[in-house]
């Protein structure tokens, strides 16, 4: 009963589904159904700059021809400090780390960036071991050493043609200074996925050997610069103009940390419904005026059903309502009063595009309201709870029988 009704609602969503026209360059559209995202969250205040941010990030990655988008490359990053009205998209990768010496440039155009996973520091035998020095001259021998293999270190990132390296691991300060003194700006303890993410964005490889270091491996960007943050000692690398690939940074600012993370959320969600609409253009209206049309829908097919589903199919219906009936709870309206007028409008007026008017706007037509959702979103939601509920039922039938045993 329960597959029959799911398939007369999809069918009704297929049937009231509006395809949505828009382009890389005016994409009103898509920002409108982020901001419906965005209405109930933390982010509310400014849900139109976010939505924005959100859009222009979905349509910077976006493969327009196969329509698809690949979330991998937008990164969701932030820091505390500043306000919500701060964040920004940038169109590279932001990487929280800084040069590590403070007298490295602070910015470096048409940037080749060397990405190693080795360190800047002499091999370490594997054994245990114990190195007397009891003389002057073996201190300074060793000290030689030392020294002639960071610079042949130096030598073959210099060779390749890097002028910044990035690190996996970290390197001691004569290692800084001599790279400095090279001039060869260094970011020493980036993350395992931040390197992952700048190899992917700048077209370079990760280099686990000093020796495998060729030309061919480096990243390459048109700038990386660091940035500070306010009057605080806070510093990060913004990389941009990424060749291969069109990574977007999301920056979010916020007063604490619970803000920064809420906001990270919220914008997730918004960016899940931008690629939708670009996976699939149709939409359904919100409002609770989608799920008044299904119950409806399903409650007219339940008639023409002779055989015990149909009971099945008006508890669906009756599940259906539960959404609009919350909507209504939720704006302090008289949850049964509203549901009913509205369902009888929807009859009377075979409008399927009437919902719960939940900021008292004065009218309950969706179109008007700009309140939608995706119809892909919506299918998936119906269909799973299908399955779920089915799921539940056949568990609890197991249980039963196994006590009547």
């Amino acid at each position: 009963g329960y597959d029959i009704a799911s398939k007369v609602a999809c069918e009704h969503l297929d049937k009231i589904a509006k395809d949505y026209d828009w382009t890389s360059q005016n994409f009103e559209n898509l920002v409108q159904t982020c901001m419906t995202t965005l209405n109930s969250k933390i982010v509310g205040r400014c849900k139109r700059q976010m939505a924005e941010i959100c859009v222009q990030a979905v349509v910077a990655v976006a493969d327009l021809k196969r329509k698809d988008v690949n979330l991998d490359l937008i990164k969701v990053d932030g820091k505390v400090g500043g306000k919500l009205e701060d964040t920004t998209l940038v169109h590279g990768l932001v990487i929280d780390k800084e040069f590590s010496h403070p007298q490295m440039p602070k910015r470096i155009d048409d940037a080749r960036i060397a990405i190693l996973t080795c360190p800047f520091e002499p091999p370490k035998p594997k054994t245990k071991h114990k190195l007397d020095i009891d003389t002057v001259e073996k201190y300074e021998s060793l000290q030689k050493a030392e020294r002639k293999y960071f610079d042949d270190m130096v030598q073959q990132c210099l060779d390749s043609g890097a002028n910044l390296v990035m690190c996996q691991w970290g390197f001691d300060d004569e290692a800084n200074h001599l790279l400095y003194h090279r001039k060869l700006p260094a970011v020493r303890w980036v993350g395992g996925v931040e390197l992952e993410l700048l190899a992917i964005a700048t077209g370079g490889r990760i280099v686990p050997r000093f020796q495998e270091l060729t030309p061919d491996k480096l990243g390459k960007a048109s700038a990386v610069k660091e940035v500070a943050f306010g009057t605080t000692k806070d510093r990060c690398l913004v990389v941009e103009g990424c060749g291969e690939t069109k990574s977007v940074t999301i920056f979010v600012r916020g007063g604490n940390r619970m803000m920064v993370d809420e906001t990270k959320r919220s914008l997730h969600d918004a960016i899940c419904v931008a690629r939708n609409l670009i996976r699939d253009s149709h939409i359904v209206y919100g409002g609770g005026a989608a799920e008044i049309g299904m119950a409806i829908a399903v409650e007219n097919a339940a008639d023409s059903v002779h055989s015990v589903e149909q009971y099945a199919m008006r508890g669906f219906a009756e599940a259906l309502d539960a959404v609009p009936i919350a909507l209504a709870e939720n704006s302090g309206l008289s949850p049964i009063e509203c549901l009913t007028e509205v369902k009888s409008r929807q009859i009377k007026e075979q409008n399927p595009y009437l919902g719960i008017d939940c900021n008292e706007v004065g009218t309950n037509d969706m179109r008007e309201q700009n309140v939608f959702e995706t119809l892909v979103g919506k299918k998936q939601q119906i269909m799973l709870a299908t399955s779920v509920v089915k799921m539940i039922l056949k568990v609890d039938d197991v249980i039963t029988s196994g006590e009547y045993e």
